[in-house]
């Protein structure tokens, strides 16, 4: 599946100035039948709608993993995870379902299959001891590429994330 086309977000739909500088997760849970929860990430704010919905905020710059499932009588009938960054106000995004505005997306797998492979890839970086909102987007983008084609991917590890955290603090 592709990504819908990047365009900018911009914040005019949200009720106040707080609420708009924050990207906002719709997640649903009605038990075996329509599941969204976030696999990883740092929520900055929460938000209950109903007993079965809730809105996660995640501040700009935010890494995420959102997951949804859907299953009826006969099983599983879509299941997708996308792994996003949060995006100010103003910055070019794309959109997805139930995120507000939108994000830039890291990795966008669907079929449960798929989302398996991409579920176990989260578990090993984090049973190396390292948080999978803190690993490298570009190990993401290759998880993801390489789990879309059907073919192996690296794995994450410590001295990589020591070169990320390198990188990244050259960069700031």
């Amino acid at each position: 599946m592709c990504p819908p086309l990047t365009a900018r977000c911009n914040a005019g739909a949200h009720p106040s100035p707080r609420v708009a500088a924050f990207t906002e997760v719709e997640l649903t849970w009605i038990e075996g039948r329509h599941e969204q929860w976030i696999r990883f990430g740092r929520i900055a704010a929460e938000r209950i709608l109903s007993s079965a919905t809730r809105v996660a905020a995640f501040r700009p710059g935010a890494v995420f993993a959102y997951v949804r499932w859907t299953s009826n009588d006969f099983g599983t009938i879509h299941s997708t995870i996308a792994l996003a960054v949060a995006v100010a106000p103003g910055e070019p995004c794309a959109k997805l379902p139930f995120i507000r505005p939108g994000a830039d997306i890291l990795a966008l797998i669907d079929g449960w299959p798929n989302v398996q492979k991409m579920l176990e890839a989260i578990d090993a970086v984090e049973a190396i001891g390292i948080d999978a909102c803190d690993a490298a987007p570009d190990h993401w983008r290759h998880v993801g590429s390489r789990i879309v084609a059907g073919l192996p991917f690296r794995p994450y590890s410590s001295d990589r994330h020591l070169a990320w955290l390198r990188r990244r603090a050259v960069g700031s």
